[in-house]
């Protein structure tokens, strides 16, 4: 074997982890791989849609800026920390919100939730998520008007997810103005004579600004478990465990029997795949270890789909991560990894 002299040796602490991307490359990789399914959202919903996103992360910014002079800090601006998180509240505002909706939005998920607790790194839920949450609760009902995809008329619709739920609080209208009667179908017959899955695939359906396009999401998540910047088990704990309380319980909504639901419909509405990839992979705010990441997962989605089923709220991601941002520390502090020989009754011994 030939030795390389010139070659140098690195010495550092445990754990010995190297790693080619730094925190802020990961920050700007992920902002570039979710501009296609933002840019769809614009082209899908025009002007409006622009400007709710730009604002969004205008204010993000300027807010990190603020809150860091103001606590006497470093301005890291150039992390991309809060352009992110504007990006990604933006995305999930619906068109149709007044700008004042995600310029305070944006206020109270950096200053708030982040500055407040010491910035990058120290925020205790996902800032977007918790942006996305008060703008739902402060303004529920300006958050539920929606635009069809490529439409210039300025007429609203119902995305699949609310068509539903009206459905279901209105007495069998499927949808706003020019509704589609269920009449006394079943959720299973009635999900596949009038929902078109490859549209709500591709992203002709309404919804939030970006996360109408599955397709662009999927290819960005994609990409991004490749690089290894987010990993799979969140993922697919969170769609698995919402798929399957889907096909459970769902069509008991509708008078149906157990295991008559559509899970498809889920995972293609709303913001399931948006939420399961982007937001519940904040590695800040999730657990430390993979079996604490499953736990998380599963909790996410079956709180979202608690929520849909048997909640007055069409969508629930938000909300079900919020949730579980907050169940972090005490699935950390009782899901660990051992090393080989360790006994837990002598840490208990220890802590006594």
């Amino acid at each position: 074997m030939v030795v390389d002299h010139n070659e140098k040796l690195l010495i550092s602490v445990s754990p010995h982890i190297q790693n080619r991307e730094s925190t802020v490359s990961m920050i700007y990789i992920v902002i570039l791989f979710l501009l296609p399914a933002c840019i769809f959202g614009f082209i899908s919903f025009g002007f409006s849609a622009v400007a709710i996103v730009l604002l969004s992360i205008l204010f993000a910014v300027l807010t990190e800026i603020v809150c860091q002079l103001i606590m006497r800090r470093p301005v890291t601006i150039y992390d991309g920390s809060a352009i992110l998180t504007g990006l990604l509240l933006g995305m999930t505002m619906p068109p149709t919100v007044p700008l004042y909706i995600p310029i305070l939005s944006s206020i109270f998920a950096v200053a708030i939730v982040k500055q407040a607790f010491g910035g990058l790194g120290q925020n205790w839920a996902n800032p977007a998520v918790a942006g996305r949450v008060f703008a739902t609760l402060s303004w529920p009902e300006k958050m539920q008007i929606w635009l069809p995809p490529f439409s210039s008329d300025g007429l609203t619709a119902a995305t699949p997810l609310s068509a539903v739920q009206s459905s279901l609080l209105n007495g069998g209208n499927y949808g706003n103005e020019g509704a589609i009667q269920l009449l006394d179908t079943l959720p299973g017959d009635v999900l596949r004579s009038q929902v078109d899955y490859l549209r709500m695939f591709f992203g002709f359906k309404g919804g939030c600004i970006g996360e109408v396009s599955v397709f662009l999401l999927v290819l960005a998540a994609a990409f991004l478990l490749y690089r290894k910047i987010i990993t799979i088990d969140i993922p697919l704990s969170f769609l698995g465990s919402a798929a399957i309380m889907a096909w459970i319980f769902e069509g008991t909504r509708f008078g149906g029997a157990l295991f008559t639901g559509d899970p498809l419909f889920h995972l293609l509405s709303g913001g399931m795949i948006l939420g399961a990839f982007f937001m519940a992979t904040d590695v800040v705010t999730t657990p430390l270890t993979t079996k604490g990441r499953v736990i998380f997962g599963v909790g996410c989605g079956a709180i979202t789909m608690l929520i849909r089923i048997w909640g007055n709220c069409a969508e629930g991601v938000g909300l079900a991560i919020l949730f579980m941002n907050m169940l972090t520390p005490a699935i950390d502090r009782y899901v660990r990894n051992y090393p080989v020989g360790w006994h837990k009754k002598k840490e208990k011994l220890d802590e006594n």
